[in-house]
């Protein structure tokens, strides 16, 4: 049944800026003032964390907005602490939202002695007293099978498409969807069956963690507008030099749409440096002032979806009606042109 109250949001420091922008949505949908809740989130000296909340929380539907990116210690420490906090106030249900779900690429034991991180992590998650998770792009759909609980997982192709059908209109038939490896094909073909157009790969060999041997293109991407999707793109290495490879292979130009935009170490040089026109990435992680300011990096909004996933929670209707692009159109409406 739907829940009596009033949803109520609380942020960690992960990603504040997501969190106001989702209060300013959900704001605007209700007709009424949805605020941040009262709190305090705070490290001692010798950098405990410490959460003190402000606000009667009994018997609320609470939803704890905190992506676990970098520094991804702290942010899991804060979302568990927060949760303590929570349920030691009453709080009747607790959803934690995470748009990016940190320790997701250790999600099985690739080698022998290796740690099953994703997984405990989701131990964590639960045991803390969490009753409900939403996310975005796991970066494993087993990953949902981990938790004892339920797990909604969004997906940014939607709101790519749209992105893609504004940014391309009349040129569709010249898009190429391309996988930068063989793992994500499912997602790049899910995502060109959207937009009706070709799909492509990106053939990659490693000799070592981090380091790429060699790429080989699959399918002809001859004078096509080549679209890279992922959902990950960390040091961008791997996406750089797939562009590369494409634009060898007669690609006209090559664009990248990822979910989540780590980019760490070197990754805003590169990518600034490379072949590609552009890279569109959401704002699941607060993104860094030099990736505001990068001239080929372009950040869509991740608050409409989120809120409206949180309300469709909140009063017991689908959340997987959000899977689909016309869905999130009218959302979305007139926003494409302004980002």
């Amino acid at each position: 049944m739907p829940s009596m109250s009033e949803p109520k949001l609380i942020a960690g420091n992960a990603n504040r800026p997501l969190a106001t922008s989702i209060a300013r949505r959900m704001s605007m949908h209700r007709g009424m003032s949805v605020g941040l809740c009262d709190a305090r989130v705070e490290r001692f000296n010798d950098q405990e964390i410490f959460v003190e909340v402000f606000e009667n929380v009994r018997g609320e539907d609470m939803y704890i907005i905190q992506p676990t990116s970098n520094p991804a210690n702290d942010n899991l420490m804060e979302l568990l602490i927060m949760t303590d906090a929570l349920k030691r106030s009453s709080a009747s249900r607790i959803t934690a939202v995470i748009p990016y779900f940190g320790y997701a690429r250790q999600d099985r034991r690739a080698k022998a002695r290796t740690p099953i991180s994703a997984k405990l992590v989701a131990n964590l998650i639960t045991k803390a007293g969490v009753d409900r998770v939403l996310t975005m792009d796991l970066h494993a759909a087993q990953i949902q099978g981990f938790f004892d609980i339920p797990v909604d997982n969004l997906y940014a192709s939607p709101i790519f498409a749209l992105d893609i059908e504004y940014h391309f209109k009349g040129k569709l038939d010249k898009v190429t969807v391309v996988s930068p490896d063989v793992g994500g094909v499912a997602r790049a073909r899910e995502l060109a069956q959207r937009i009706g157009c070709g799909l492509a790969i990106v053939d990659k060999r490693r000799v070592k963690a981090g380091e790429v041997a060699e790429m080989t293109v699959i399918g002809d991407v001859s004078g096509q507008t080549c679209i890279i999707v992922d959902d990950i793109c960390d040091t961008a290495g791997t996406l750089c030099k797939a562009a590369e490879v494409l634009v060898q292979a007669g690609a006209s130009e090559v664009h990248s749409y990822i979910s989540h935009g780590v980019l760490s170490g070197p990754a805003v040089e590169r990518i600034t440096n490379s072949v590609m026109k552009s890279l569109v990435i959401t704002d699941s992680i607060d993104p860094t002032e030099a990736v505001r300011k990068a001239k080929n990096i372009r950040i869509v909004p991740t608050a409409p979806l989120f809120a409206q996933a949180i309300m469709n929670i909140w009063s017991g209707t689908s959340v997987s009606s959000l899977f689909d692009a016309e869905m999130l159109s009218p959302i979305y409406e007139g926003m494409f042109s302004r980002v």
